[in-house]
């Protein structure tokens, strides 16, 4: 495997709590107004993918082929203006560290599934026991996150 695709996929990782933290900043100073914030999110990233888009060239062709997709694979833009607006939702209800051990478990499990069966056309890649191991410490440190405190003070009052 390539380190250095590793480690691309490490900051993007990074870069999403960073942006969920930004985001809910921004919607702070818009009087709490999540929709809002995430739109202005999803403009700007927008303008910058135009900006790269028509620097790399042949975005004219790949606008010509828009009208031969099948619908369903706009799906995508949902999803993702839906995973911003809920982070920028629950990052100040719930913290940034349990949305996102919550967003992790979800992609983790959800991408295992796609994966094994081949969903949506990707290549299928067989889960393994080690990943399946891999898959349940993932989970047990996210119910660590999640409600480790709260295991700790009961152990700490029955001692």
């Amino acid at each position: 495997m390539n380190m250095i695709l590793f480690l691309v996929a490490f900051c993007a990782g990074s870069a999403i709590s960073v942006q969920a933290a930004v985001n809910s900043q921004l919607a702070g100073g818009l009087g709490g107004n999540t929709v809002a914030a995430a739109l202005v999110s999803f403009l700007i990233g927008t303008a910058a993918l135009a900006t790269i888009a028509l620097g790399k060239g042949g975005l004219g062709m790949a606008v010509a082929s828009l009208p031969s997709q099948p619908l369903w694979r706009y799906g995508g833009g949902l999803l993702g203006a839906t995973a911003i607006f809920c982070t920028v939702l629950l990052a100040p209800r719930i913290g940034l560290a349990n949305m996102l051990a919550l967003v992790i478990a979800g992609q983790l499990l959800s991408s295992l599934l796609i994966d094994h069966f081949g969903l949506i056309g990707v290549a299928v890649r067989p889960v393994s026991g080690v990943k399946l191991a891999g898959a349940a410490v993932m989970l047990g440190g996210v119910l660590l996150t999640l409600f480790g405190n709260t295991l700790m003070e009961l152990l700490a009052r029955r001692a």
